[in-house]
């Protein structure tokens, strides 16, 4: 059983829309597994609610199946033993409810199942909606999870239900500040391994539970042939795309460290136009991200874009499963474990490390420096520095390094970031700059005593910032 974690803020948009005087209509969408049900079935409890999930059975089978859960839920017998062949007579049974004034909760959830089967569905859903339920004191919750399906059935301009909504809901993962809420018993570095694997998606987690040692929960969850994550970067993409390979050689290339489009297109012997339509696909699931230089005042039009890979588990399976395919087909798990263990800390933990990194520097906000832009630079000279982050309308920068090894840092990891910080040409005469040091393992004893006299040297581990800024 998937344990509750977070989902503060989309609790209180729920409960807001369920205490509107009018009816209301939410939308709530995202990937596979990341907890929309769960979030559904925990704002539903001890309430008044209808739960309906399609399937991809033809539209006549999901009516009946409606039929037979509202018909159950009001105990109508005339309803259960009617042959129906109308969507709208169903909900009109909701409409005409004995006890109109108690609102109730309808969820429709994989809605996009039933626009599948009838292309027309989301027109006679608008009808539904405003002749019978929007003056029937409900609360309806279309779900579902193919993204693209959702965005065009429901939320585009020119879907017919377009403006019919009253809230919608993108469903995220859940952050890194949350993850300990799963199991309180893992040590943070522990968590930090285990979040590079399974992010932050509940289900994915629930299965790393049963497992101390990381490497045994990736062989048995991922790498065997059977495992319930072996293929899974197939199953989230063969739903959403038609040309399953074409994406798959975009996430590979990424993954094996290629960022730049240029290098991507080389990579791919495609040119960099041929990429555009895959690119904005990947982003829009949530898989991809196109990022610029913090300070870039024009992100959109920067010629410094770079694509990263915005999913921890995609992250890991393209690096680690995708190439070793073969291998893995013919039970060579331990040899791809041995491969694994070679670089997972190095090549891949370490870069999860700085996003925390940049997730946790909001928690340093204070009196002394002010920040409303965090992210990652980089410059034409291979100068890159984890973390940045400046009030766009003050004078306030704070430039971090994260260092996730086993060594304590010292004054030479300080100096080459201040060195660093040269590059970066923002406000530069008139700054007033902060240096912040993330370190697995601690500091030097110098570097210490030199941050205790220097107000601007920010010492951190997660759990425990230094208390200067």
């Amino acid at each position: 059983m998937e344990k509750f974690v977070d989902r503060t803020k989309e609790l209180e948009t729920l409960e807001k829309e369920f205490c509107r005087e009018e009816s209301s209509f939410v939308v709530v969408y995202g990937r596979r597994r990341v907890g929309k049900t769960a979030l559904i079935n925990h704002f539903c409890k001890g309430k008044n609610a209808i739960y309906f999930l399609a399937t991809e059975e033809g539209e006549n089978e999901n009516r009946e199946n409606f039929k037979n859960i509202v018909g159950n839920h009001f105990d109508n017998t005339l309803l259960l033993n009617a042959s129906v062949n109308r969507w709208e007579d169903i909900f009109s049974v909701v409409q005409n409810r004995e006890n109109p004034s108690e609102r109730l909760i309808l969820v429709i959830d994989e809605f996009q199942y039933l626009g599948k089967a009838n292309k027309s569905f989301p027109s006679v859903m608008m009808g539904i909606w405003d002749k019978i339920l929007c003056k029937s004191n409900v609360m309806l919750i279309l779900c579902g999870s193919l993204i693209n399906m959702m965005t065009s059935q429901v939320l585009n301009y020119d879907s017919p239900l377009y403006g019919r909504r009253t809230a919608q809901i993108k469903l995220k993962q859940i952050a890194f500040k949350y993850y300990h809420e799963f199991d309180e018993s893992y040590s943070e570095e522990q968590q930090i391994e285990r979040f590079a694997v399974t992010g932050g998606v509940p289900k994915y987690v629930e299965l790393f539970e049963s497992d101390t040692d990381i490497y045994e929960a990736i062989r048995k969850n991922v790498l065997s042939r059977n495992a319930f994550l072996y293929a899974e970067p197939e199953f989230l993409l063969q739903k959403e795309v038609s040309e399953i390979g074409s994406y798959f050689s975009i996430l590979k290339v990424i993954a094996g460290g290629q960022h730049k489009l240029g290098k991507i297109a080389t990579a791919l012997n495609q040119p960099q136009t041929s990429l555009s339509k895959y690119l904005s696909v990947l982003t829009d699931l949530d898989l991809l991200e196109r990022q610029v230089p913090i300070t870039e005042e024009n992100p959109e039009k920067s010629k410094m874009g770079l694509y990263f890979i915005k999913d921890n588990f995609i992250k890991f399976w393209f690096q680690f499963v995708y190439p070793y395919r073969s291998l893995l087909e013919a039970d060579r798990d331990e040899f791809v474990i041995s491969k694994i263990k070679q670089s997972f800390i190095e090549n891949h933990v370490s870069y999860v490390y700085e996003d925390i990194c940049r997730e946790k520097i909001w928690d340093f906000l204070g009196d002394k420096c002010t920040f409303n832009r965090v992210g990652r630079w980089w410059g034409n000279r291979d100068i890159e520095i984890d973390i940045v982050a400046y009030d766009s309308v003050g004078t306030d920068i704070l430039f971090g390094e994260c260092k996730y090894s086993k060594n304590p840092k010292g004054m030479d990891v300080l100096e080459a970031l201040k060195e660093k910080a040269n590059s970066v040409t923002w406000n530069k005469e008139f700054r007033k700059e902060y240096f912040c040091i993330f370190s697995k393992n601690g500091f030097s004893p110098a570097l210490e005593e030199y941050a205790k006299q220097h107000e601007n040297i920010i010492l951190a581990s997660l759990k425990m910032p230094h208390e200067n800024c």
